[in-house]
């Protein structure tokens, strides 16, 4: 029935048709909701039964359990900080209602963009916001103004994939360039004891959590060489502060199980990173200064923060990492190293996981060409032979 409808009023949107200037809008949800009928006609093309939305639609069903777990524990911090009894329900509720002004807003500005984009450029309606969309709430505090979100959700837009050509020409993570003009642009915003709190009451929740309560993330606890009051099943199970996708290790394996399954993710970047992370941080605790956050157990490190998150969902990007499979162990591996790094020795910036991926989004290329080069080397070689 639905097939019938679109058949229907193609017309309108052909050429000619009193739509027409809404062609790239209309092509945008068909292929959103059916596989393209259309076939190649000459050339050589290896053809795959998914295509570009369908692995975007499952990144974002891996994201899910993240972001229902971060709505929870959005509602969760705030009660339990400010002592009062609430329902799991509840609290959930309260997360949701949060969260959802900024998931609208995210979409509605980047999406904007893209159409107005596609239709000034004669092209199809890109893909890739689908999942960007859903990152960049995921990724910044909860305390976030929304005007502020859709700023550098129009900034990273523009500036990180339409001045590239779009969706699969982009050089770094649009949504980690979101997260850096934010952090950048906005700091008090991004970081310190009062930007994981949704203070504002949402249809009545809320009215009983006082404007004055403060909660520091763990990292910020250890980067100011403070006692962490947190045990690692909290770290694992995600009721800690921090950003609204990045505090539940067990959410994010789901995920990752799911990416890894159907193939999407990379195992070889995914697993770089953690061995990379793990290798720096006990390197550290071993050689480094006797600070916490230098001396805090390379398994915290792990579970912490964004790394897990960063590793997962950010990493393993295919547009913005390397592509050659040598390469992916190398480049993940770097990213976890910097992350550490970043970390123990720049104790303002305790996070490191955003600066380490968008810094080796600038050296995926050189990876993948080092390694490409090499190969060529080796069969002209063998041809000389």
């Amino acid at each position: 029935m639905l097939y019938d409808y679109i058949e229907k009023i193609r017309p309108h949107f052909n050429e000619g048709g009193k739509l027409h200037a809404l062609r790239s809008v209309f092509e945008g949800f068909e292929t959103f909701l059916f596989v393209p009928s259309q076939t190649s006609k000459s050339g050589v093309s290896i053809h795959d039964a998914i295509d570009s939305k369908r692995i975007m639609s499952f990144v974002v069903i891996a994201l899910m359990p993240a972001l229902l777990f971060g709505m929870y524990n959005i509602g969760y911090q705030n009660y339990t900080a400010a002592g009062v009894q609430a329902s799991w329900l509840t609290m959930f509720f309260y997360g949701f209602m949060a969260m959802l002004p900024k998931i609208i807003v995210s979409y509605a500005v980047g999406l904007g963009i893209e159409f107005v984009s596609a239709q000034i450029k004669h092209e199809e309606i890109q893909e890739g916001y689908l999942v960007t969309g859903l990152l960049i709430p995921m990724i910044i505090p909860v305390g976030c103004p929304l005007w502020m979100l859709a700023l550098a959700v129009a900034f990273s837009v523009i500036f990180a994939k339409e001045v590239f050509g779009g969706t699969g020409r982009n050089i770094f993570n649009p949504a980690l360039v979101a997260r850096a003009f934010l952090f950048f642009a906005y700091p008090a915003k991004m970081s310190g004891d009062k930007v994981w709190l949704a203070k504002d009451s949402i249809f009545g929740l809320g009215n009983n959590l006082p404007d004055t309560l403060t909660m520091a993330t763990p990292l910020g606890e250890a980067a100011a060489g403070n006692t962490m009051n947190y045990d690692f099943y909290q770290y694992a199970l995600g009721t800690i502060p921090g950003s609204i996708g990045e505090t539940s290790v067990i959410a994010i394996a789901l995920g990752a199980l799911l990416l890894l399954i159907t193939g999407i993710a990379s195992w070889k970047t995914m697993l770089s990173v953690f061995v990379g992370g793990a290798v720096t941080a006990g390197l550290f605790n071993i050689l480094g200064p006797d600070t916490t956050i230098a001396q805090m157990p390379w398994y915290d490190h792990l579970v912490l923060g964004g790394f897990c998150f960063g590793a997962v969902f950010m990493a393993t990007d295919p547009v913005t990492s390397a592509r050659t499979e040598p390469g992916k162990f190398i480049y993940g591996a770097l990213i976890g190293i910097l992350a550490i790094i970043i970390r123990v020795l720049n104790p303002g910036y305790p996070e490191g996981m955003m600066l380490a991926i968008l810094f080796m989004n600038t050296f995926a290329p050189a990876i993948d060409y080092c390694f490409v080069q090499s190969n060529i080397n080796k069969r002209a070689k063998r041809a000389k032979k």
